[in-house]
């Protein structure tokens, strides 16, 4: 499988048992938003708690237990809506949170099987032969994107 070359570890960094988790996605509907990533995704609900006035949930990918998603539902949402994304290259213009990636084996039946879920399609697959992927990015209901990506040799 084609890859990166990654540089060699410093495990004698002060931060050497950092690793990441997961990355936290705030929604204006906890149960919309947990609903669709099971349903949509397959992702697995690892832990559901409250805080404050809100809903928080850990999801994980149907086979992995390495990498979550947070949901975050409730309180008081940002006072302006972030923009609806149509195509990647108008998703590119604002700084900020873009996308998670979540890499696949095959996208092009990754996206099949998306579309028979009901899921829209942002950005067609793609290769991109500058990072050795095929690339694809589809939206949550709320306009989070995600970014499917598979390796090619």
């Amino acid at each position: 499988m084609a890859d990166f070359a990654l540089p060699a570890r410093n495990t004698a960094s002060a931060f050497a048992a950092m690793y990441g988790h997961h990355v936290a996605l705030r929604v204006p509907d906890f149960q919309t938003a947990k609903s669709w990533y099971v349903e949509k995704l397959d992702f697995r609900v690892v832990h559901e708690w409250p805080y404050a006035d809100q809903r928080l949930a850990y999801l994980a990918p149907a086979n992995d237990d390495r990498f979550m998603i947070e949901i975050l539902g409730g309180g008081d949402p940002l006072p302006l809506d972030g923009p609806a994304y149509t195509d990647l290259g108008d998703s590119l213009r604002y700084s900020g949170y873009h996308h998670f990636c979540i890499v696949v084996a095959d996208i092009a039946a990754t996206v099949a099987e998306l579309r028979v879920r009901g899921v829209t399609i942002i950005t067609e697959p793609f290769q991109l032969d500058a990072i050795s992927r095929k690339l694809a990015f589809f939206a949550d209901p709320f306009g989070n994107l995600i970014e499917l990506a598979e390796v090619v040799a």
